[in-house]
């Protein structure tokens, strides 16, 4: 099963992890695992004053922060995964990088508020589940 385990860094992305490598069924199952991360883009006219140099390093910067220290759990739990990271919002980012990458299951982590809470503030794992015609898992 080709499986997309949606990243952002918080305490929601590490206690996905947490659940993913202590299952050891999810590792040992021939799972073929994409990492993927997005992160909404510098303001236009924030972008425009700091040049694209410093733009790109801040992008680049994000993504291995994040990353990172997913790649080194992982590879700790034998898990073997791909890496991605783009630039957009992330609900919608996830959700078109699933689609158009085929894959069976997006998996990630989400803080649990509350339908109206939801409504009032929305959410990145509520806009994937309306977006996102893959399956997704939500470890809360």
């Amino acid at each position: 099963m080709k499986i997309l385990l949606a990243v952002d860094g918080s305490d929601y992305t590490n206690r996905m992890l947490s659940y993913l490598t202590t299952h050891k069924e999810w590792a040992n199952a021939g799972h073929a695992f994409t990492v993927f991360h997005a992160v909404l883009p510098v303001p236009h006219r924030a972008a425009a004053f700091a040049g694209p140099d410093i733009v790109h390093g801040y992008y680049e910067d994000d993504a291995q922060v994040v990353l990172e220290p997913v790649r080194a759990l992982l590879a700790r739990s034998g898990i073997e995964a791909r890496f991605e990271h783009r630039i957009g919002h992330p609900a919608d980012e996830i959700a078109s990088f699933a689609q158009k990458g085929q894959f069976d299951l997006v998996v990630m982590g989400s803080r649990g508020h509350g339908t109206l809470t939801n409504l009032v503030l929305g959410s990145v794992a509520t806009k994937v589940l309306a977006a996102c015609t893959v399956p997704v898992l939500l470890v809360r």
